[in-house]
């Protein structure tokens, strides 16, 4: 019967339109040969070999939805810089929506610079990471072409996401914003926030890992009993529809208004290879799935199925509804 469910959902999710509103991440990749030793320091001199971008934080998401088959609009803020425009393009290539791209010159892209290296006989790893980006919050131009671009686009959304990793694209005002309209216009809206999940008052739908739960209530979760309390804590306090803890290799959990708690294992404990990414996974696989008219509890299991997929893969990864038809079969098999 399950089976059938999440079968059936999966047909459903395509062409969804999904609203992605968060902090747009460029993550690049510099890749080098390790040379010799220099003779200025002792440092490695790399022969740099390539250099690509790859969608992160919201980025990722709006990857992952495009993936899945959503209709999908990125709206966030980038700057006037390579990074900025191979994000764009990237996404663009993609099929998403990417007019709601707003370019700030006075900031630039976020951007995460990994420089790998490795030699002939050697395993090539991150040497260090460079991370550029504007604390400061968004100025009041940008954040009300930001709300003006929402206003006029999210009439017909069938789901929005906020991605908020804390890079300040997504202003309190904004919040206040989105929430209040995606109530009025019943349209369903998941958060996914790093730092600061207590402002998302009035959300339909939390997804949070164990570590950011904790540090929103304030205590580690170490039991079930804590685990517990956290989430009835978060369900309550921001008076949502839903709270879905990832837990790693324990699964998730479900919490919902209803008062049911659903624990859910993970599919592939034997096959992790890299979670990167693997959360804005489960959001992208969530929101189409209740934008399908899939319960908390179907689009919650369809979204473990996804990550389960992904973290089978190296880096940040995506996953197809065709991998997930056979995933779920095998599953059951």
């Amino acid at each position: 019967m399950l089976q059938k469910k999440l079968l059936d959902c999966i047909s459903q999710l395509i062409n969804h339109k999904i609203m992605v509103i968060g902090d747009m991440v460029a993550d690049v990749y510099l890749e080098g040969k390790i040379s010799r030793i220099s003779r200025e320091a002792p440092v490695l001199i790399l022969e740099h070999s390539e250099e690509r971008v790859v969608p992160g934080g919201a980025a990722n998401v709006v990857l992952n939805i495009a993936t899945l088959s959503g209709n999908v609009a990125a709206v966030g803020v980038i700057g006037q810089d390579y990074a900025g425009q191979e994000l764009a393009c990237i996404l663009t290539n993609k099929n998403a929506h990417t007019a709601g791209l707003l370019v700030d010159h006075s900031r630039p892209t976020i951007t995460k610079t990994r420089v790998m290296a490795g030699g002939q006989a050697t395993v090539r790893q991150q040497i260090v990471r460079i991370d550029k980006e504007k604390k400061e919050a968004l100025n009041v131009h940008i954040e009300q072409a930001v709300k003006e671009y929402i206003t006029t686009h999210i009439v017909g959304m069938d789901g929005v996401v906020i991605s908020d990793y804390g890079s300040n694209t997504v202003t309190s005002n904004l919040i206040k914003y989105i929430i209040h309209t995606c109530r009025e216009k019943n349209i369903p809206c998941i958060v996914d926030s790093r730092y600061n999940i207590m402002e998302y008052s009035g959300i339909d739908v939390v997804k949070q890992n164990e570590s950011e739960a904790a540090a929103a209530v304030g205590y580690k979760i170490t039991d079930q009993t804590t685990l517990l309390s956290a989430g009835k804590a978060i369900l309550d306090k921001l008076e949502a529809q839903a709270v879905l803890v990832t837990r790693g290799p324990d699964g998730m959990s479900l919490f919902e208004k209803t008062g049911k708690v659903t624990h859910i294992p993970v599919t592939n404990r034997s096959e992790v290879y890299d979670v990167t990414g693997a959360g804005d996974t489960v959001v992208a696989a969530m929101i189409l799935a209740l934008a399908a008219g899939a319960s908390y509890e179907e689009a919650a299991r369809l979204s473990n199925f996804a990550a389960g997929i992904v973290v089978k893969k190296l880096g940040t990864a995506t996953t197809t509804p065709t991998e997930l038809c056979e995933a779920i079969t095998e599953h059951f098999e």
